[in-house]
């Protein structure tokens, strides 16, 4: 039995990842801006899509810029620090920076990324 499934039978988590996936695989190389942003692609994801999610955009990472705003320790520890920058906010405004890989080494050998941002060693709170 063939049966019809409409869009509006898909969940949001569903339609999202579609929608970045298309935004981030469909269309043609020439047609693709030099930079895309995402703020919280990991919204309404289940972990596996996220996981997915993280996989195509480091692919595209060597080709395109594509920077992504999140809170989620699920994104986090699909990146090195190496991918990681930092934004603290205080009176004067917002600062970039890159975790001090020097400084978080020890860490580094005993927890993932997650963990050592849960434990507020990167900053960024």
């Amino acid at each position: 039995m063939s049966e019809t499934m409409n869009i509006n039978q898909l969940s949001d988590g569903t339609l999202r990842f579609a929608a970045l996936a298309a935004l981030l695989l469909l269309q043609d190389e020439d047609k693709q801006p030099p930079i895309v942003i995402i703020d919280e692609p990991e919204l309404g994801l289940h972990p596996a899509a996220v996981k997915t999610l993280c996989g195509i955009i480091k692919k595209l990472s060597y080709s395109k810029q594509i920077v992504l705003a999140t809170q989620s320790t699920l994104v986090v520890d699909n990146f090195n620090i190496d991918d990681i920058i930092v934004v603290d906010r205080d009176e004067n405004g917002s600062h970039f920076s890159r975790p001090d890989k020097g400084k978080l080494k020890g860490w580094l050998k005993e927890y993932s990324l997650s963990e050592i941002w849960n434990k507020n060693l990167m900053g960024g709170r």
